[in-house]
């Protein structure tokens, strides 16, 4: 790339990145979105096989572009996804870069603007946006030796039941990926015990409607911050196998082996917290609370949705949570393998801008840095609850995208 001057660069071509593309696009403002990789290479390179997008189709794309190959219900399967996406760039011509990774973004001093070296050589931009998402570091607690014994990786580096050495499989974290992957795992004939913290557990759909539809109706995705002590509470819900709601009992009665949230590890054994019947419970009740709101919603309204008495009845626990396992020796219980589905952090060590707190968090107000001219997009929580979603970020990035434009402005005058 030759020494070049851009308005703004756009750092990610992914969702992110594409929603931020075509609203700049829309407003004529010249931008240059790069990617160090292909478009949506996440979803292509970094999710297991059988993956599918937790959203049906109708709900989980960008409003100017349908999947053309599914059906309203259906869900996508990530390559389907990353396909769409590469559609989409099309469609709107995003100026995309493939192939040239951002190293640093610093700004300049007595003028305005950034100077950005890339894998490619140097340019100038007077705007940046961060839309790298927040999948960009896996996260494995500091909990089991890398030499213990068992084969240890992160769900972003899983792909299908093949991959791993024959025996048991531990997997950490209750959240789609650590429930969806659990299953798999089972319904392939391995021994597993998932490791079960604290999470939401909607219903996948109620009433004839989906739980993506209920949030939106109900103006859950609308929330601007999680409630207290829910920072951290992960959304247990599959679009596998035609979409299901996620129900521990069922895993159980498949087999499946439930634990608390794994704690510790000494001498060979694995030591549980005592809060897996609390962590159900508390997922049940996220559960209920949203039925009763559904079905206050459609009698306020007059709907003439179908009753669904069957919803409410969740059984008896079975004997792991009654009676939980506390510790467990791997070696003993043939796990040759740990699956840590335990989340991401964020990377930005590429840019070195005052923009970030003493926890190296994003200080931004909607995707606007305490920086000015940086901006941030594609993070739980942006703006609201959706802001993560491939829906949620095309609203966002239009927000970001007025911003900037204001402040185009007031640089012309």
């Amino acid at each position: 790339m030759s020494r070049q001057e851009v308005d703004v660069l756009v750092v990610g071509g992914g969702q992110a990145g594409l929603a931020m593309s075509e609203h700049l696009s829309d407003a004529g403002v010249p931008h240059l979105v790069l990617e160090r990789d292909r478009i949506a290479e996440r979803w292509r390179s970094q999710r297991w096989d059988s993956l599918v997008a937790n959203g049906p189709a109708w709900h989980d794309r960008f409003p100017g572009l349908e999947f053309g190959d599914l059906a309203p219900g259906d869900f996508a399967s990530k390559d389907q996804i990353a396909d769409y996406f590469e559609a989409y760039a099309e469609k709107i011509a995003a100026p995309v870069r493939t192939g040239v990774e951002v190293t640093s973004v610093r700004r300049h001093r007595g003028r305005p603007g950034f100077r950005v070296r890339t894998s490619d050589g140097e340019l100038d931009a007077r705007f940046v946006v961060a839309a790298t998402g927040p999948f960009q570091r896996p996260v494995i607690p500091p909990i089991v030796p890398d030499d213990a014994g068992p084969l240890q990786l992160h769900s972003s580096s899983y792909k299908n039941p093949a991959q791993l050495p024959e025996g048991g499989v531990l997997v950490v974290g209750a959240g789609s990926s650590g429930v969806q992957i659990a299953e798999e795992l089972r319904r392939s004939g391995r021994a597993v015990h998932l490791s079960v913290g604290p999470h939401d557990r909607p219903p996948r759909r109620y009433r004839g409607r989906d739980f993506c539809w209920w949030l939106g109706v109900l103006g859950k995705w609308d929330a601007e911050t999680p409630p207290r002590g829910a920072e951290h509470v992960t959304i247990a819900v599959s679009g596998a196998r035609g979409g299901h709601t996620v129900d521990f009992r069922a895993l159980a009665a498949l087999g499946i082996t439930l634990t608390g949230r794994t704690e510790s590890y000494r001498d060979g054994t694995l030591h549980f917290a005592p809060d897996l019947g609390a962590n159900i419970a508390a997922g049940d009740a996220n559960y209920l609370s949203l039925l009763d709101e559904a079905d206050a919603y459609i009698a306020r309204n007059g709907l003439a949705l179908p009753e669904e008495p069957g919803a409410r009845e969740l059984g008896p626990d079975p004997a792991c949570v009654t009676d939980p396992v506390r510790e467990l020796d791997l070696a003993a219980a043939g796990i040759t393998s740990i699956v840590w589905a335990t989340g991401f952090a964020v990377d930005y060590s590429w840019l070195r801008v005052d923009a970030f707190d003493e926890h190296g968090k994003p200080r931004h107000r909607r995707g606007v840095s305490t920086e000015p001219g940086v901006y941030f997009l594609g993070l739980p929580w942006l703006a609201r609850r959706g802001s993560s979603f491939i829906w949620g970020v095309w609203h966002d990035a239009k927000f970001v995208a007025d911003h900037i434009m204001i402040q185009r402005d007031y640089l012309r005058y």
